[in-house]
């Protein structure tokens, strides 16, 4: 094992990062700066490698989890816990900054570009409502419920409460399948139908139901089944 003390300082990951940037370093470089000490047994360098043997490919440190990080010899609570804040800022970080308020909804593709980031990886559903002024502009987005992978419990009631506090002419619903399959379930066709029935009767226009998945969506608008 060699520790980082006995790596000369201009090669040091710390050093490197500085003088020459953090593109230039390896994973393993960049975690062990993360994690910032070893062990007795271990460098900072060794216990980077072990967390990364647990994953195939670096984009799978995102699902990893505190488990997973502790079962790994010389990983305690406080290194699970700093690479665990590390991952949850770079999905914020990765989230589009920009608002909707006030985008014009005028196709179902401006929708899916902006939730897609948000949606696509994620293991449970996500239920999110857009409401819309009568320019069809999205006055509000608001995330309803969570459920679990295999159902989300949506009341009508919750939806259109929303819409009539916003003064709202129409909405839109969006919601993920962490399945990745976007064709919808029999569940999502009547949910959807039973909406647009209410929004007829309240006089709020249900334009949409958008299901995202693994780098695809689903508009019941584009598919003329709403």
């Amino acid at each position: 094992m060699v520790k980082i003390k006995e790596i000369p300082v201009n090669d040091r990951p710390r050093e490197r990062l500085i003088n020459s940037g953090s593109n230039t370093l390896s994973n393993e470089e960049l975690l062990a700066i993360i994690l910032d000490t070893g062990t007795k047994d271990k460098s900072a360098k060794d216990l980077a490698i072990s967390v990364l043997s647990k994953i195939n490919h670096i984009s799978e440190l995102k699902d990893i989890n505190y488990q997973n990080l502790i079962s790994i010899k010389g990983i305690g609570i406080s290194k699970a816990t700093k690479i665990l804040s590390l991952i949850e800022l770079s999905k914020r970080i990765n989230v589009k900054l920009e608002t909707l308020n006030n985008i014009k909804a005028n196709n179902s593709k401006v929708i899916y570009e902006y939730f897609k980031d948000k949606l696509m990886d994620e293991k449970q559903e996500y239920f999110y409502c857009l409401y819309l002024n009568n320019k069809k502009r999205i006055i509000k987005n608001k995330l309803l419920y969570i459920g679990t992978i295999n159902q989300t419990l949506i009341h009508p009631r919750d939806i259109f409460k929303e819409a009539y506090l916003l003064s709202a002419s129409a909405i839109i619903c969006i919601h993920n399948h962490p399945s990745g399959n976007t064709a919808p379930s029999k569940e999502d066709i009547m949910m959807t139908k039973n909406l647009k029935e209410v929004g007829l009767i309240m006089g709020i226009n249900v334009v949409d139901h958008i299901i995202i998945g693994k780098n695809s969506y689903y508009s019941f608008f584009e598919n003329g089944d709403i």
